[in-house]
């Protein structure tokens, strides 16, 4: 599933291709038909995302929208002499304006809002480590107040909002904190550490399109696990050498997700 700095990153290319136009709402799949015949020809003001929820904010207080859970996608295309290319598979939402446009396929949610829904999703998120106006402190209670692991609690949208597997597997490691840690056993400045982490890493996944979570000193050029991927302490390193201390990474699913942890240095 895609993580939080995907979704800023989005918002920022959805801004670049369309903000401030009139652009071409269409549905080819026909599953958003109704909806994109309403903002079809209406203005696109700005695109916004908070963890991993993304909004298309239109004139006239229309706003969509998405989530693109497991299987979600945007795709952008060109125009040719003005015109875009034909859709192809199963588009949900197609969007074209005066310099381009993107495709939607497989989003877990795409729909029309009020700016109220869009505030009852907001309430259910915790501090999203790429808004600055975020607060720390909402994300901190929870954690020093549960007995569920710190591994978990990361991965919890309610508790903090973007974080993802590979973020929650990299900053645990970096901090030196074993995932099966009760969150109420994290000191204030193990969690201090972690936010502080997270603030710096996410952004660099916003600029670069790619998660960079490797310090220089540890980074001896080994792939991860695939050349197109970026290369990690021990997200799907199963098996293979720690970086720091040589000890095979170990596995296990934690809350029906994959963990992934160096028993030395998060011992």
């Amino acid at each position: 599933m895609p993580e939080g700095h995907t979704l800023h990153r989005l918002a920022l290319a959805h801004d670049a291709l369309f903000a401030g136009e009139g652009v071409s709402v269409s549905s080819p799949q026909g599953r958003f038909a109704p909806e994109a015949k309403r903002l079809d020809g209406r203005v696109f003001e700005r695109a916004d995302s908070w963890g991993k929820h993304l909004w298309h904010r239109y004139d006239g207080g229309l706003i969509v929208h998405v989530h693109l859970g497991l299987y979600g996608a945007f795709t952008d295309f060109g125009l040719l002499d003005g015109a875009p290319p034909a859709p192809v598979g199963q588009v949900r939402m197609r969007i074209v304006g005066p310099r381009g446009g993107t495709d939607l396929r497989g989003p877990t949610a795409c729909e029309l809002v009020t700016e109220e829904q869009v505030d009852g999703v907001l309430a259910r998120l915790g501090p999203d480590p790429l808004r600055p106006e975020s607060d720390p402190d909402d994300a901190r209670r929870r954690i020093e107040r549960s007995r569920r692991p710190i591994g978990a609690l990361l991965m919890d949208q309610k508790v903090l909002a973007g974080v993802g597997n590979v973020y929650r597997a990299e900053v645990l490691f970096r901090a030196g904190i074993d995932p099966h840690r009760a969150g109420r056993d994290v000191s204030r400045a193990e969690f201090d550490g972690v936010w502080a982490d997270l603030v710096a890493l996410m952004p660099i996944g916003v600029e670069r399109g790619r998660m960079h979570v490797v310090r220089p000193e540890h980074d001896h050029g080994a792939p991860s696990y695939a050349e197109d991927r970026p290369r990690t302490y021990v997200y799907r390193r199963t098996g293979e050498l720690c970086r720091v201390c040589g000890t095979p990474v170990r596995t296990e699913v934690m809350e029906a997700r994959n963990l992934y942890w160096c028993p030395t240095c998060q011992s």
